[in-house]
């Protein structure tokens, strides 16, 4: 490739769409098209590949068909913008009115190319995109971006089979246990009405998730603001304290809150409740893990066979790509980790956490769970898990913020031991299927959060 070329990567679903426009690039001067991606998963995946060692290896203009899919257009050219600053989007679309172009330039589209394309509005918006690109880039410096580039850290959802099985102090254990291995670590509170974290560790709050829902440019100004510095070196965003803002959060607000805060925290921890949401179900589809909080009884039990059901109806993640944990564990209970695993189909954690009401009592009564006794079995078995779950060593930033290698933990289920960690990864995005609220069930399992 010329030096000076300009790298332009097509997005088209459509084959002939993609043909006539592959057509037009190689006739374009000055430019390098690249072979055209064919939906929003290959493209995002192929551009954190290209991104990973410096923005320079990334394409100066992607061009997005408005049908791409899986995920809606407007919400791919939104992912890029915020993950990789220096790409310029354009969107292809059939609709070039007022009302689409101002939802793209909302999303951080650069331009916008009115079907059918013809090869002189082409030229015109490559030339024009290009050039903004490569100011980005020499403003940024070389191998820069303010978020930086690629899939970020690791994003673990923590959600209850039902109200109280411990799925907040589960969340709150495995956030104090990867900060305390050395991962820059972030704790959001995703149970938007019911939320408890700040409760557990002794928060008095002002900026809430719902304060940044409404804002389009996530930049690292901006969730600094937000986020509560926390005397445990934990980075908190909280619930709203107003639980009727709860729907300001939406699935995209969510999915753009969260691609900002894997890309600035080596370990990203979300409590979900036990109640599913548009917000929650976006974090699950994506979480690297997503843990099922449940006690070793019957209701708990069929809250998880139910939740997972529910995931795979709506097509979030599959039973076998969830994580069972299980919390207030006996050796005498009748219902026994193996069982657990068979009835819900889920992999179950090898660390179970033992029942330890009289540990718990003092720092719950204090609202001061980040110094529950180092030495107790419930502290002990819930730090075990994080490394489980790939939050206790992997990689981390150093101290001049870059990223630093490491060996990730693996997810062994209990009854296959030396299985591969679960993801979201080959499942049909949430976004591409509607809101949540369109659904036939418009419910997730009944209980608190």
């Amino acid at each position: 490739m010329h030096p000076t070329a300009t790298r332009i990567l097509p997005a088209v679903g459509d084959a002939d769409l993609a043909h006539a426009l592959t057509g037009l690039l190689n006739r374009l001067p000055g430019t390098e098209p690249q072979p055209p991606i064919g939906n929003s998963t290959s493209l995002l995946d192929l551009l954190a590949a290209l991104g990973s060692e410096s923005v320079a290896g990334l394409p100066e203009v992607v061009l997005v068909h408005e049908r791409i899919g899986p995920r809606p257009a407007l919400e791919v050219v939104r992912e890029i913008a915020l993950r990789f600053p220096a790409v310029g989007t354009v969107l292809i679309t059939g609709d070039a009115s007022p009302a689409v172009y101002s939802a793209a330039m909302d999303s951080g589209a650069r331009g916008v190319l009115p079907l059918p394309v013809g090869y002189d509005d082409l030229a015109a918006r490559v030339e024009a995109v290009a050039a903004w690109s490569t100011g980005v880039r020499r403003h940024l410096g070389p191998g820069e971006s303010p978020f930086g580039a690629g899939r970020g850290g690791t994003l673990v959802t923590v959600t209850g089979a039902k109200g109280g099985v411990g799925t907040t102090l589960t969340a709150v254990q495995l956030a104090l246990a990867a900060q305390a291995s050395g991962r820059e670590t972030a704790l959001v509170d995703l149970d938007l009405q019911t939320g408890d974290v700040a409760s557990f560790l002794d928060v008095q709050f002002r900026r809430s998730v719902a304060d940044l829902a409404g804002i389009s440019d996530l930049t690292p100004g901006v969730l600094q603001d937000a986020v509560f510095a926390h005397e445990s070196g934990l980075a908190l965003l909280l619930a709203p304290a107003e639980g009727e803002r709860a729907e300001e959060v939406t699935e995209t607000a969510a999915r753009q809150l969260l691609t900002a805060l894997r890309a600035r925290y080596d370990a990203v921890v979300v409590d979900c409740g036990a109640h599913l949401d548009a917000a929650g179900a976006a974090a699950v589809e994506n979480a690297d893990t997503a843990l099922l909080v449940t006690t070793p009884d019957v209701v708990a039990v069929r809250g998880v066979k139910r939740q997972v059901r529910l995931w795979d109806r709506l097509q979030i993640r599959k039973a076998e790509d969830t994580l069972t944990v299980v919390n207030r564990h006996t050796r005498s209970t009748e219902i026994q980790p193996p069982l657990i695993a068979r009835i819900t189909g889920t992999r179950v954690a090898r660390t179970t956490v033992p029942a330890g009401f009289k540990e718990l009592q003092g720092c719950l009564d204090s609202s001061r769970m980040h110094e529950l006794d180092s030495k107790g079995a419930v502290r002990q078995a819930l730090w075990a898990l994080a490394g489980e779950a790939g939050l206790v060593g992997g990689e981390r930033r150093g101290a001049d913020g870059d990223r630093t290698g490491g060996s990730r933990a693996a997810l062994v289920p209990a009854q296959t031991p030396g299985s591969a960690p679960p993801t979201g990864k080959g499942l049909v995005p949430y976004g591409a299927r509607g809101t949540l609220t369109t659904r036939r069930r418009r419910r997730g399992p009944a209980g608190e959060g």
